[in-house]
């Protein structure tokens, strides 16, 4: 089976995580609910990207949330707010091996059954995948995003 590595990857409502990977040919798989890509961007890169089109640059968005939330660390960003995409980094984003969870697919998070220290994702479509981080810092991050979206966010009827 022949594989292919896109250059570029956009990032819309369909992208639930962005997960670095260590290839040759690709930094990034970009998991969508019925397909994955392999991508030769980083994740971060990708993120810094999508949010131009949302109207405002990634230092930009991270600023506002720090403001309006007082978080300072794993900033969640709100990537396009009238689009309702928000994701959240696991670790620090300078950090290569940092996860890019996207809030609205997710379904819920569970302990690892096998490593404490690691939890699965579960998304909406029921893919799962495993993240190197405790059950407690990944509620903590849906939480920030939760407000956050709350905070940014144009709901109907506003």
């Amino acid at each position: 089976m022949i594989e292919t590595i896109l250059s570029h990857y956009e990032i819309t409502k369909d992208t639930m995580a962005l997960i670095p990977a260590r290839q040759i040919h690709y930094c990034t798989v970009a998991i969508e609910p019925l397909q994955q890509h392999h991508v030769n961007q980083l994740t971060l890169t990708m993120i810094k990207e999508a949010c131009l089109p949302g109207g405002s640059t990634y230092d930009g968005r991270r600023l506002a949330v720090i403001s309006q939330t007082g978080a300072q660390n794993k900033v969640p960003i709100p990537i396009n707010p009238m689009e309702l995409i928000y994701a959240f980094p696991t670790s620090s984003p300078s950090n290569p091996d940092c996860i890019w969870i996207f809030y609205t697919h997710v379904k819920t998070i569970k302990p690892h059954p096998k490593q404490p220290t690691s939890s699965l994702v579960v998304f909406k479509n029921y893919h799962e995948i495993e993240v190197p981080v405790s059950l407690q810092v990944l509620q903590r991050q849906m939480q920030r995003t939760s407000y956050c979206m709350v905070r940014f966010s144009r709901w109907e009827g506003e």
